[in-house]
């Protein structure tokens, strides 16, 4: 039995998924913990990488393995190959002014265009800017700029610093995606190539190695051990690879952060910034909306209530749709679409009457929702067409966020089972890789909530959130 790899390196863990080549059964697994916080030291990803793997009981048995990692995270080294600073994460918003100047300076219509994407402070162009601005010392040092999973695969490889590692500082060995490099707004996913005006307008200079783009299917490299490396992907385009998404299929992701995606045939460019312009793991593209508040939101108004989560789902399920008037606008932490960095949320609507917890609970499922139902909006709006919604992450599970999924968007919804999609998408690269062809390993649905749309819902949280803009 041929088995295969597959790495999720989280905002929050790392996942390790073990699967056949054949069937795509689940051979083991492992999830080891990463630190807080929106910056990180990468040896932190590698250290809980290689506790994955001892967990699993090693990778001698793999022939193939492959790595998805969290977008947009800033990862700088020296030419000793050493990590420069901590590396600033996809939340962290302190480059918000950066992403503005740069905006200003070469116009939203301009960048998505040449990128498919309007930065905010998410992108690794706007960190780039904004380490040059505020650590200029760092800035002069960096000989290489990568991403997580970029970083990750160089060292799987052996590669990495100077006495560190079997194989040196050899950073033109470096290597990503076209999914995860249309995620740093100096690269462009139509003509596949970097453009080296914009890393200049951001680091000030673009003389620094950047990492050879993998095209879908084809190798990385190898382990030191022989393993078979695939070129990795962002966490998005690893969920729709993971989950077989296709054309007519909207991903829903409901994590640290949240996300609506579709695998599409063309590429996008939307000049107001809502939908980036990524490209997918598999040749072609994946405009998507992110959200900085999902998950989290239902875990905070539970810890306000002083309840679990299954608890917050069933005061949710026993109010009445549209929470009695009560609406929640849940940015709790600032926000990435719409574009309000030091956004704070906010709740409306409250009366005698309706301030109970019940309405409370429930105005915190559609808050969330109602903001990935925008970004639904927003899809659309680039030309995609939508047969069904894939709801997917940490809180799809739960009943009352599966019943107002039902009653917030107006297209069908299904809940695919539990599982690692991100790491399983790696661990479809890595079977691509190792075969030659794309496995297609079945994915089931445990459920699909009757349709009840309530555009009533949407229409009153639109109006606060709305607010906010003006």
């Amino acid at each position: 039995m041929a088995l295969v790899a597959g790495v999720d390196s989280s905002t929050q863990s790392c996942k390790l998924v073990v699967r056949d080549l054949a069937s795509g059964a689940l051979a083991r697994s492992a999830r080891t913990p990463h630190p807080d916080g929106t910056e990180v030291d990468p040896e932190a990803w590698w250290a809980a990488l290689q506790a994955a793997v001892a967990e699993v009981g090693g990778l001698d048995d793999v022939e193939a393995i492959s790595v998805a990692g969290q977008q947009h995270g800033m990862v700088v080294l020296d030419r000793a190959g050493r990590v420069i600073r901590p590396a600033l994460l996809w939340n962290d918003t302190r480059s918000a002014a950066a992403a503005q100047a740069l905006v200003d300076e070469v116009g939203a219509a301009a960048l998505a265009r040449r990128t498919g994407s309007v930065p905010v402070a998410a992108f690794t162009l706007t960190k780039l800017r904004w380490l040059r601005d505020h650590e200029p010392q760092s800035a002069e040092r960096v000989a290489a700029v990568a991403l997580p999973h970029d970083w990750l695969t160089w060292r799987l490889r052996g590669y990495g610093p100077t006495g560190e590692s079997p194989l040196g500082p050899d950073l033109d060995q470096l290597t990503t995606d076209r999914s995860d490099a249309s995620g740093t707004a100096y690269f462009s996913p139509t003509t596949n190539r970097y453009d080296l005006d914009l890393l200049e307008r951001g680091l000030g200079r673009a003389d620094v190695v950047l990492p050879r783009v993998v095209e879908a299917g084809q190798r990385a490299g190898r382990t030191p051990a022989g393993v078979i490396v695939g070129p990795g992907a962002g966490d998005n385009a690893a969920a729709a690879l993971g989950l077989g998404a296709g054309p007519g299929d909207v991903v829903v992701s409901i994590g640290t952060s949240g996300t609506v995606f579709a695998v599409a045939q063309e590429p996008s460019a939307d000049p107001t910034g809502v939908v980036a312009g990524f490209a997918d793991a598999s040749g072609r593209y994946l405009p998507l909306v992110c959200t900085l508040n999902a998950a989290r939101v239902l875990v905070s108004v539970a810890a306000l209530l002083g309840v679990g989560l299954e608890a917050l789902s069933d005061l949710a399920l026993a109010a009445a749709p549209g929470s009695g008037g009560v609406v929640l606008v849940p940015y709790f932490e600032g926000e990435r679409t719409p574009n309000l960095p030091d956004a704070r949320a906010s709740v409306h609507g409250l009366t005698l009457r309706s301030g109970t917890r019940e309405n409370l609970a429930r105005a915190a499922h559609e808050g969330m929702l109602c903001g990935l139902g925008a970004g639904l909006d927003a899809l659309r709006g680039v030309g995609v067409k939508d047969q069904r919604l894939l709801l997917i992450g940490g809180g799809a599970q739960g009943r009352a966020l599966q019943t107002v999924a039902a009653q917030v968007f107006d297209s069908p919804v299904q809940v695919p089972a539990p599982g690692e999609y991100v790491a399983d998408g790696a661990a479809v690269q890595a079977a691509w890789v190792l075969s030659g062809e794309r496995p297609r390993w079945p994915v089931a649905i445990v459920a699909a909530p009757e349709p009840d749309a309530r555009p009533e819902i949407r229409a009153r949280y639109e109006r606060y959130a709305t607010a906010r803009l003006s």
